[in-house]
């Protein structure tokens, strides 16, 4: 794993011989789940282009996380896994996401820190090459918005800690306005990109801090700044790209030299935005519940198959109504309204909290079963054609094994196939 993609990035969005039409990015996969892993791989081994495979502090950290990994435990899971289909490992680049003092911040300041440089040291010593340095939030008895001074305090003593831990192995990315992980759960209507002012704020915060404190090197090495381009998913809605409300922000990265702007919750934006937001200087482009949202729709495609070929097995929905509703810790708080509606939500929300129970012993058992049966009973074309018909068709062409896992890893595919091309990839 090498940081040179990312100064790539850098070099090539400051060139003044590379118009923004020509400008690349790189998609960041923020998924735990091996079949989006393995989709991921997949197609770097396919494409012989790097990808970017990020964990949350909250989803993997030195105390296990939600996934119950360590950063090593998941090191050796993706690098397992790009071993087994064929991925050179030199193409696959690790980041930590949200690193910082977020899943103790009901903890007193200092020991919520302390935990957090504990985590951060554990991802650069497991070899992961990006971290984003998120100390925004408040902890027990501060305000829940923190100054820019003292977040970049914070930034910098995370920084610290992971370089005496990997001296300049990793790049780094700041910035305090991050939207809410996995979506938004309250109304979109009033969301407003970063003002330039923010963003130049608090870069020079940073950066006066960053090169009094560990050197220009370091500093060298801070290479974006998490901002909001103006786009965000929730429950039911998605805010797509608007061009024109993001051009002075765009335009302000002409004046911050060796900065790119990362865009976090960009899962369900079409093309045409994603490859805006790249031109515009978002070169960092983060997905993650869409992709397991395109994951659940092959899961439910294929057990809707099942249901006309074997109508007395009970459903993999039914499966996972229950355990949801027997552990409603995931998702209760995120979804409102009646018992009809939640019942919607709870499987098909753009938020996707269902993703969080796909790990669980029953879930994965009912998977394995689907996939077993399918295996037996075959994939006919018009039930294929009727509940798949993405997936249909590139069967139909010879370009996808008739097989239900391949169906699964080619959904999620076409997800990361518009990643591609917005970051300005050749289509494979």
């Amino acid at each position: 794993m090498s940081i040179s993609p990312f100064l790539n990035l850098i070099k090539q969005a400051h060139d003044p011989a590379v118009p923004s039409a020509q400008r690349k990015g790189l998609a960041s996969v923020c998924s735990a789940h091996p079949l989006v892993l393995e989709a991921a791989l997949q197609r770097a081994a396919r494409t012989g282009r790097p990808v970017l495979i990020e964990a949350t502090c909250n989803q993997v950290n030195q105390d296990g996380g939600y996934t119950g990994m360590t950063p090593a435990d998941f090191r050796d899971l993706v690098l397992g896994i790009a071993e087994k289909v064929g991925c050179p490992a030199h193409l696959v680049l690790l980041g930590g996401d949200h690193l910082g003092p977020n899943p103790w911040k009901s903890l007193p300041p200092q020991e919520a820190m302390d935990k957090a440089l504990t985590m951060i040291e554990a991802f650069a010593k497991a070899g992961f090459v990006k971290l984003h340095l998120d100390a925004s939030m408040g902890c027990a008895g501060e305000p829940v918005a923190l100054s820019d001074e003292t977040v970049a305090e914070r930034a910098c003593a995370l920084a610290q800690r992971a370089e005496s831990a990997a001296p300049g192995q990793a790049v780094y990315i700041i910035g305090t306005e991050v939207p809410v992980p996995g979506g938004a759960a309250e109304a979109l209507d009033h969301l407003e990109p970063t003002s330039p002012d923010a963003a130049t704020a608090t870069l020079q915060v940073h950066e006066t801090l960053f090169r009094r404190v560990l050197g220009d090197d370091v500093w060298g090495r801070v290479i974006g700044l998490v901002v909001q381009p103006g786009v965000e998913f929730g429950v039911e809605d998605v805010v797509i790209y608007d061009r024109p409300r993001a051009q002075s922000l765009s335009a302000t990265l002409n004046q911050m030299p060796g900065q790119i702007f990362e865009a976090h919750s960009t899962d369900y934006q079409p093309l045409p935005a994603l490859r805006a937001l790249v031109e515009d200087g978002f070169l960092l482009l983060k997905v993650g519940p869409g992709l397991t949202f395109a994951l659940r729709e092959a899961l439910y495609g294929l057990d809707s198959i099942r249901s006309v070929l074997l109508p007395q097995q009970e459903s993999l929905r039914a499966v996972m109504e229950r355990i949801m509703t027997q552990q409603p810790a995931q998702w209760r708080g995120h979804y409102e309204g009646t018992e009809s509606k939640l019942a919607i939500l709870r499987h098909y929300a753009y938020s996707d909290r269902i993703r969080y129970y796909w790990p669980q012993q029953d879930a994965e058992a009912a998977v394995e079963t689907l996939l077993r049966q399918l295996g037996e009973t075959g994939l006919p074309d018009p039930l294929l054609s009727q509940f798949l018909p993405v997936q249909y068709k590139k069967i139909r062409d010879g370009l996808l094994s008739r097989h239900p896992r391949a169906v699964i890893l080619s959904a999620i595919d076409t997800v990361l196939g518009l990643y591609d091309q917005a970051c300005g990839a050749e289509v494979t």
